[in-house]
C-alpha cells in the first residue's frame, strides 16, 4: 500500500488541508507533506495521531473491505493485513487478522526487531488491550508504569492510558495481542 497516497486521499475526502490535519494531529505541516510524498515513514504513534484527527482507525486505513456476504472465518498467514506503516530492518510489524471494521475485536500478530518501538509518541485509544509475548522480550510503558515482559508473560490494560512498546532485548520479539473495540 502507498501510505502517502492513501493518507492524501482520505485527508482530501474529509475536506482537510495538510495544514489543518497537521494542526489537529499536533504535527508540522512539513511532516504531513513528507509523509504524503512518501519521503518519510510515520511512526505508528504519528500515524495514529493523524488518523485520529480525521477520524479513522488504523485498521480502516489499511484494510480493504471484505466483499463477502458472510464474514470470513479462516485466514492464511499471507491474508493478514499489515497495519504498521514503517519499513526497514528495525520496523515494527503489526499484522491484523481479518477486517476489524466488521468485528468487535481486533487481533494482531506483532513483530518488534531488536531496538524497534512504536515511536516516541505514546499511543492512546478507546478500549482495552491484552497480549502475550510468544518470543523475546518487550518493554511496555502504560502511564507511569514500565515493565519488561519475557516470553510467556502477558498484559491487560485500559488503552486510553498513554502506552508504548519497545524491544529492549537482543532478539526479535513477537506478541499476539487483541483490543476491543477495534479502535486502533
Amino acid at each position: 500500500m502507498d501510505i502517502g497516497d492513501r493518507l492524501q486521499e482520505i485527508r482530501k475526502a474529509h475536506g482537510l488541508s495538510q495544514r489543518e490535519l497537521a494542526a489537529r494531529a499536533g504535527l508540522t505541516n512539513g511532516t504531513v507533506s513528507l509523509i504524503e510524498q512518501n519521503k518519510t515513514s510515520p511512526s505508528v504513534a504519528s500515524l495514529k495521531s493523524l488518523l485520529d484527527a480525521i477520524p479513522i482507525s488504523i485498521a480502516e486505513f489499511f484494510t480493504t473491505i471484505e466483499e463477502l456476504s458472510e464474514p470470513k472465518i479462516f485466514f492464511t498467514s499471507d491474508e493478514f493485513v499489515e497495519v504498521a506503516p514503517q519499513f526497514g530492518p528495525s520496523a515494527v510489524s503489526l499484522r491484523q487478522i481479518g477486517d476489524a471494521s466488521r468485528h468487535t475485536l481486533q487481533m494482531l500478530d506483532e513483530t518488534y526487531p531488536v531496538g524497534a518501538d512504536t515511536g516516541p509518541e505514546f499511543l492512546a485509544h478507546a478500549g482495552e488491550e491484552v497480549g502475550v509475548v510468544i518470543q523475546g522480550q518487550i518493554e511496555i510503558t502504560v502511564g507511569d508504569q514500565v515493565k519488561v515482559l519475557q516470553t510467556g508473560e502477558g498484559y491487560l490494560f485500559d488503552s486510553r492510558k498513554p502506552h508504548r512498546f519497545r524491544n529492549v532485548g537482543n532478539e526479535t520479539c513477537r506478541v499476539i495481542s487483541a483490543c476491543t473495540p477495534p479502535t486502533f
